[in-house]
């Protein structure tokens, strides 16, 4: 759930477009093919992973290093020759938080070159574009920064009502012609158009059937981000700051991550009004909101002689959001870990201590620490101590009850599992997210 974006220094080709393009908001690029050279191909090539999943080629980053430079120039010389072709897809499905399956496509490794070398273009030209509401796959940009943006928004200003909204299918539903017409108004180079072309038109192979789908981009794409981006960009974004906000009569703002976001109103007829329209707008290009999921939230901040609880509560990027007092007696905007996440968690640490339960203690050890970790480091933020705390405690009860069923007798006492975390003791949670001031 992290997804922070990586950033590394642009070449002085790249650095000359993106230069370009925040010269000129309006501006039209009729020559970018020729940035995809050889060095961006290595460039690409050097960011992929070592152990990531191989596409239908059957090929590994390794494997095809061995000849690397042969390989890439003669990539190159298929691209400049038009004679590339994308090769099909493999599908795999990974489970979805809410259940059921969620479809990824694996592309092959050359076709992951090319799509990572087509992102760096791409990224140039439309990171001077993209609004600062927007932060899911960009570079510098982390769901992290979209937590303090939007805590931040509510908490130092008038935000009475929050739309959350949910896209059904995002990455299923984006028309393919739309996002090429979009794709037109900033790239006039026909021959980037054609290889973008190449990536999206491309067919699935899962199991022995292919699938040749008219709509989407394919999930697991190094590419599919980015235009995601462009697409909610011109759909959602620009939309919202150009058309929809000088017609509020009170304050509003726009938070989104990737094709998740929440607007925030600071009166309730404003709100409907944009609820109203915006399953319209999302329909003029292919995309419908969530049945059931999404609906106006009252967020106001609670007078201060309030008792009880605020007044409502949504969920964004993981995590529960509502108003809670401070020690001091103050109303403060809080966000903790939704349930559905520590139940996940929790879940992935009893399946992997049921069926390694007979794998070395400091085997186990290690897998769960990294588990835990990863969890905390981005659950870990102001306010959300208690929840860590408690997945912690649930984490190590789970661990005793599986190392006792190793076998049909009681094998570990309370006294001896005890002696057995100081020798491999369990990550501590802790706040390492800072979304105000300091920690309380």
């Amino acid at each position: 759930m992290a997804h922070a974006s990586t950033w590394e220094p642009m070449s002085t080709g790249l650095r000359e477009v993106a230069e370009r393009a925040r010269r000129e908001p309006e501006g039209r690029f009729h020559s970018l093919a020729h940035r995809i050279d050889q060095a961006a191909l290595e460039r690409a090539y050097r960011r992929l992973r070592a152990d990531a999943a191989v596409g239908v080629d059957g090929v590994t980053k390794e494997a095809y290093g061995e000849r690397l430079e042969e390989n890439l120039r003669d990539l190159h010389e298929r691209l400049r020759s038009r004679r590339y072709r994308h090769q099909p897809l493999r599908r795999v499905h990974v489970p979805k938080e809410g259940g059921g399956l969620r479809p990824i496509a694996v592309s092959a490794l050359e076709d992951k070159i090319v799509q990572g070398a087509l992102r760096e273009v791409l990224e140039a030209v439309y990171e001077q574009d993209f609004m600062d509401c927007s932060y899911g796959f960009r570079p510098g940009r982390s769901a992290h920064g979209a937590i303090r943006a939007l805590h931040g928004g509510m908490q130092g200003s008038k935000v009475n009502w929050i739309v959350e909204a949910d896209i059904a299918s995002f990455f299923d539903s984006v028309d393919r012609a739309t996002l090429q017409e979009i794709l037109r108004i900033r790239i006039a180079d026909g021959s980037l158009r054609r290889l973008i072309g190449k990536c999206l038109q491309v067919g699935v192979l899962e199991g022995e059937s292919f699938i040749d789908p008219e709509l989407g981009t394919p999930q697991g794409s190094a590419l599919s981000p980015l235009l995601g981006n462009v697409y909610l960009h011109h759909v959602l974004d620009r939309w919202f700051e150009r058309e929809v906000k000088p017609r509020m009569a009170g304050r509003v703002i726009l938070t989104r991550y990737a094709d998740d976001f929440v607007l925030g109103f600071e009166r309730r007829d404003d709100a409907e009004r944009v609820m109203a329209v915006l399953g319209k707008r999302l329909g003029r290009f292919g995309l419908a909101l969530q049945t059931g999921k999404t609906r106006l939230v009252p967020f106001g901040r609670p007078p201060r002689d309030h008792r009880g609880k605020g007044p409502g509560t949504f969920d964004f990027l993981g995590f529960t959001w509502s108003w809670r007092r401070t020690r001091r007696g103050s109303w403060r905007v809080a966000c903790t870990t939704r349930r559905a996440r520590r139940r996940r968690i929790l879940q992935s640490v009893s399946r992997y201590c049921r069926r390694h339960r007979h794998e070395p203690v400091a085997v186990q050890h290690t897998a769960l620490t990294s588990s835990l970790r990863g969890h905390y480091n981005y659950f870990g933020v102001n306010g959300n101590a208690r929840s860590l705390r408690g997945v912690g405690r649930q984490a190590m009860r789970i661990w005793f009850k599986w190392l006792n069923r190793r076998s049909q007798k009681r094998s570990f006492t309370w006294e001896r599992f005890n002696a057995l975390l100081r020798k491999y003791p369990l990550p501590v949670p802790r706040i390492t997210v800072q979304i105000w001031g300091s920690a309380p």
